[in-house]
């Protein structure tokens, strides 16, 4: 298929909706602060037209590169991409309050993430706390969360060590994911440069963590596991591996918490030779379909779901821009955007309920650098 690549370099949003539009959504966008980005921005989103509001900034704050919203939906929490270990320049996670007629955000504090460049979050079930990957130290930290949103001192740590095959890559510990299981038991932490995917116990009433036995799944060496997706069916998980263009599937034993290799596929076309690199990879809210950004191919894969957890390749997608850092799915599986960040444009895709095939709508939004989407349902 051959790729197209549309550089949307507009002052707000291309085809957007009018000041009117009675969005379902506020989409907020994480990014890298450099150029013109100041940090996090948030747009309405129409889920019947597939179109933007403006763009608006949310809250300056240095490179936010990553996003996570409460579940009761009154706070957002983002990382600070830093790359020393404490200090003003170090790697931190900030709390913010949402406004809920304007989705514009007040800063609430801002705490260590224990290690440095942190870029990933996530929210237990109960609220109450927030797992961050540190990449750059290789460390996962888990912090309490206030009634007031305020974030605490971390209650969990644990500093990984090793290291895989790849001398640039893979040199020592480089966590790049975080993920609570669905019974919230358990904490997965895909590392890319140990290729492993680490399971921790997780203590819902402390914030503590400790390694499950066993303590990881190993992957292929080479692979570079970097985000992870459970199936709605809470009985598969999947791991997409940066380094080596491909997704894995494990079955999951969710009462020992242990995963099972079952699967491995490429994200790429046949005959496809050029660097690639994958980033984000999502099971569809059915249990139907998988999507994964290639950046280089500059793609989403597409694959569908057997019964047993297993994929088939269902071709690629031109993001129309270039190097997909991440992408997102509506809560109601009807929208897929596709955030490039080197080209500074945001796409629209409509998806196909019984293929998962995507289709561009026509609309775009220019966010710069834009590395995170997050969907925020308006009441």
């Amino acid at each position: 298929m051959q790729r197209l690549r549309i550089f949307a370099f507009v002052s707000a949003a291309v085809l957007s909706a009018p000041a009117t539009l009675a969005a379902d959504y506020f989409v907020y966008f994480g990014t890298y602060t450099r150029g013109e980005s100041k940090g996090i921005y948030v747009s309405r989103f129409d889920a019947a037209s597939g179109r933007f509001g403006p763009v608006e900034l949310a809250a300056e704050t240095p490179n936010p590169s990553f996003l996570a919203i409460h579940p009761n939906k009154r706070f957002l929490f983002a990382v600070s991409e830093l790359y020393e270990s404490g200090g003003p320049k170090g790697g931190a996670v900030s709390a913010f309050s949402i406004d809920p007629t304007s989705g514009k955000l007040t800063f609430l504090n801002k705490v260590s993430s224990r290690g440095g460049g942190p870029c990933h979050l996530a929210i237990d079930k109960t609220g109450k706390f927030i797992a961050v990957a540190n990449y750059g130290t290789g460390s996962t930290a888990v912090l309490p969360i206030g009634d007031d949103g305020t974030l605490g001192e971390a209650t969990g740590f644990s500093q990984h060590s090793g290291s895989s095959v790849d001398p640039k890559r893979q040199q020592g510990p480089h966590a790049h994911s975080v993920n609570f299981s669905p019974d919230n038991r358990f904490l997965m932490v895909a590392d890319l440069g140990l290729d492993q995917v680490l399971v921790f116990r997780f203590d819902a009433v402390k914030g503590t963590i400790e390694p499950n036995e066993p303590p990881f799944t190993r992957l292929k060496p080479g692979s570079g596991p970097r985000h992870f997706s459970f199936h709605p069916n809470g009985r598969y998980a999947y791991a997409i591996n940066e380094l080596a263009s491909t997704v894995t599937a494990f079955a999951y034993d969710a009462r020992r918490g242990v995963l099972k290799e079952i699967q491995t596929i490429t994200t790429l076309p046949e005959g496809f030779t050029e660097t690639n690199h994958t980033a984000e990879v999502l099971v569809h809210p059915s249990g139907k379909f998988l999507y994964g950004s290639n950046r280089g191919h500059d793609s989403i894969a597409v694959f569908q779901v057997a019964g047993n957890g297993t994929l088939r390749a269902a071709g690629q997608v031109p993001t129309q821009g270039k190097v997909p850092r991440n992408f997102n799915l509506d809560p109601k599986g009807n929208w897929l955007l596709a955030a490039n960040q080197n080209s500074d444009n945001v796409v629209v895709f409509r998806i196909d309920p019984k293929t998962g095939r995507l289709e561009p709508n026509g609309a775009s939004a220019r966010v710069v650098a834009p590395v995170c989407i997050k969907f925020l349902a308006l009441d």
